[in-house]
C-alpha cells in the first residue's frame, strides 16, 4: 500500500490565530513588480520645460476652463481672481507678411501700427488663427510667449514693468504662469514697447 504524505497540521492558539508547524517550508512573498508610470497627457508644456530648463522662478496657475467663455484672457483673469491688466493675452500678427507676437493686457487690445513700429516695420495684421497654430505649436486661446514652435519676433506691452510679477498663458486652455516681466523679456527674447491699445 503507497505511503501517503502526512497531512500539515496547523496550530491555532487560544486566539484563534494560525501557526505553521516549525518543520514547514518557508513561503517567500514574490515582491510585485513597480508600477509602469504613465506621463500624464497635457501635464508640461514647451513653455514650462522652457522654464524649468532655464530654472526661472515662476509659478503655474491651473483653472478650470470653459469652452463657452466668450475671451480666454477674461476668463483666467476672473478664474484667478487676477487683476485682469496684470494678466497678458498672446496675440499672432503678422508684420510686413513675417508672423510676429505682441503680448498686451486683457483690458486692452493690441495696436497694430504700434506693433509694426515697435518691431521695425510698416504695417501689421492679425494672423490667420490656424497659421498662429502652427507657427507658434500652440492652439487658439493657450498660446503663450515662451516656448514657441518658430522663432518669431515677439514684442511685450510696456505696461507690464508697472507689475512685480505677470500672468501669462503657459502654453495651453486653462493654465496661466506667474514670472517677473523681466523674465518674460528675456526668455521671449521680447522687445518692450507700448503696444496696446485702450
Amino acid at each position: 500500500m503507497p505511503l501517503r504524505p502526512r497531512p500539515r497540521v496547523t496550530a491555532v492558539d487560544p486566539l484563534g490565530h494560525c501557526h505553521e508547524p516549525p518543520n514547514a517550508p518557508v513561503r517567500r512573498r514574490i515582491p510585485e513588480a513597480p508600477p509602469t508610470i504613465r506621463p500624464v497627457a497635457g501635464r508640461g508644456t514647451p513653455a514650462t520645460s522652457l522654464l524649468a530648463r532655464e530654472k526661472v522662478r515662476h509659478t503655474l496657475h491651473p483653472y478650470e476652463h470653459d469652452p463657452r467663455a466668450a475671451s480666454y484672457g477674461e476668463e483666467a483673469a476672473t478664474a484667478l481672481g487676477v487683476d485682469p491688466s496684470r494678466l497678458f493675452k498672446t496675440l499672432v500678427a503678422a508684420v510686413d507678411g513675417t508672423l510676429a507676437v505682441g503680448v498686451v493686457p486683457v483690458t486692452g487690445s493690441l495696436d497694430l501700427k504700434a506693433l509694426a513700429a515697435a518691431l521695425g516695420g510698416k504695417r501689421a495684421a492679425m494672423a490667420d488663427p490656424a497659421a498662429a497654430a502652427r507657427a507658434t505649436g500652440y492652439v487658439t486661446g493657450g498660446i503663450s510667449p515662451l516656448g514657441l514652435k518658430s522663432r518669431l519676433r515677439v514684442a511685450v506691452d510696456a505696461s507690464a514693468a508697472d507689475w512685480p510679477t505677470v500672468y501669462v498663458s503657459a502654453g495651453r486652455r486653462g493654465l496661466q504662469v506667474e514670472l517677473a516681466p523681466a523674465d518674460l523679456v528675456r526668455l521671449a527674447s521680447a522687445t518692450l514697447a507700448p503696444i496696446a491699445a485702450g
